[in-house]
């Protein structure tokens, strides 16, 4: 059975000889994280959550972004959802799947939880991601037509880490993943309208995966077969799934060093178009008032959800491939600010988003999810013709961001919300977590404010 496989994979990387490599791009994921996680923190659905679930905070050692204390599960539950709130976390591109929201919100609460050393979460973040990352790509590319994967495998994932941390014996961490695995959901609807609910999909891989392995470590038992059974998680969510895949290479080749780490902040569908046409902007000096006609040809799982041409409110517009289009061309970038309510409304963006097409090219359809790509055509008011096949996403793995830009885009998204000392302080902790003795890193609501204002 595949989970007794994982679960022997996971006593054996308790105490392994970890690369140094592997624990490095472990701790460039943990960053990462941080940076989507916090000014996700701000926002709904997490804000929400927080009055949700009010009779589970305020006790328990875990933590939320403002240092108020919490449960383990109420904590993995609201990171979770955070950390994908403002659509700047990772990518294993390979399952198209975002596996730090649901595998590092649930690992750090239990962490916090369970006084853990940076060192064991760390471990708990690798046996999470390469458990998870390897059961998507054996249920892609049909799993995709309905399910989202961040909420689906994202549960595996998180019930793998949440395991490591409470010590769980093989046994009992095969039967959190073979619980988790009737939890196991996610419906791709939520990404079509202006609703809170895609985030809610990775908070709730959280919570489930936390208490799959809280309950197996009690005793609590699951259907072993619950993957590759006759009615079981692949047979139900996948078409003839390639269960090899999940064991390849496992303890030798780690999916956890081939992470995408997002440039721009909205769906990653869009990438590629948007790294083309500021390459076109760049290359040739082109201002967006001299664009007459923009043409996108992508892949067609990307546009059957990013080919939204009147997108309404922020959410909708980071899943519009026409807007983030038109808002690169006018503004040169793709952030934060791209989302606020005067940019939503800004003439200049709406002008351009109108002059915007897409198309599904069969061709490239062929090569995803292992492959990003995007043709790209601008033709200006005077005439010209630009073209450039744009072949992976800066932030892929073989376009990655390098370790300062990384800094870069951690700073610049907490800055904002935990002022310049506690991010830096941060910053510096994240990097040598393998040394810490503990992972209760404290920036209150107090400290917070004090350092913002």
């Amino acid at each position: 059975m595949l989970v007794h496989q994982f679960a022997e994979y996971a006593i054996r990387e308790r105490t392994s000889q970890l690369p140094p490599e592997v624990i490095h791009h472990a701790k460039r994921a943990v960053i990462d994280w941080y940076a989507a996680f916090l000014p996700g923190s701000l926002v709904a659905p997490a804000t929400l959550l927080e009055q949700a679930f009010a009779d589970d905070l305020d006790h328990g050692n875990a933590r939320l972004a403002s240092g108020r204390r919490a449960t383990l599960r109420a904590a993995a539950l609201i990171n979770g959802a955070a950390s994908h709130s403002v659509e700047f976390d990772d990518i294993y591109r390979d399952a198209g799947y975002h596996p730090g929201s649901p595998v590092i919100s649930a690992a750090l609460a239990a962490a916090q939880a369970h006084g853990a050393t940076g060192e064991q979460f760390l471990r708990s973040v690798i046996v999470g991601y390469e458990v998870s990352t390897r059961i998507g790509e054996a249920i892609m590319p049909s799993h995709y037509r309905y399910w989202h994967t961040t909420g689906t495998v994202g549960s595996f994932g998180a019930a793998a880490a949440v395991a490591t941390i409470l010590g769980c014996d093989r046994v009992q961490f095969a039967h959190a993943l073979a619980t988790v695995g009737t939890f196991a959901s996610g419906l791709q609807q939520a990404f079509r309208s202006q609703a809170m609910t895609k985030p809610l999909h990775s908070g709730h891989a959280a919570d489930v995966g936390a208490m799959a392995a809280m309950a197996a470590a009690k005793g609590v038992t699951g259907a072993s077969d619950i993957l590759e059974g006759e009615v079981g998680f692949g047979a139900a969510m996948s078409v003839n799934p390639d269960w090899k895949k999940a064991v390849r290479g496992l303890g030798a080749d780690y999916n956890i060093t081939r992470m995408t780490f997002k440039n721009h902040g909205c769906c990653g569908h869009t990438f590629a178009p948007i790294d083309g046409v500021l390459h076109l902007q760049k290359t040739h000096g082109l201002n967006w008032r001299d664009v007459k006609r923009v043409r996108i040809a992508t892949y067609k799982a990307g546009t059957d959800i990013v080919d939204n041409p009147a997108p309404e409110g922020d959410y909708q517009a980071k899943f519009s491939l026409q807007y983030v289009v038109a808002h690169a061309l006018v503004h040169g970038s793709v952030r934060l600010s791209a989302f606020a309510p005067e940019r939503l409304k800004d003439p200049d963006v709406r002008a351009v988003l109108a002059k915007v097409e897409v198309v599904a090219d069969p061709e490239l359809s062929q090569g995803y999810p292992n492959q990003r790509a995007a043709h790209v055509e601008i033709e200006t008011g005077d005439g010209r013709k630009l073209a450039h096949f744009q072949p992976t996403r800066k932030g892929d793995p073989d376009m990655p961001l390098n370790d300062d830009e990384l800094n870069g885009k951690f700073l610049e998204l907490a800055l904002p919300v935990i002022g310049d000392k506690i991010a830096r302080q941060l910053l510096a902790e994240l990097w040598s977590l393998e040394k810490s003795q503990g992972v209760d890193f404290d920036f209150t609501s107090r400290e917070r404010a004090r350092a913002a204002g």
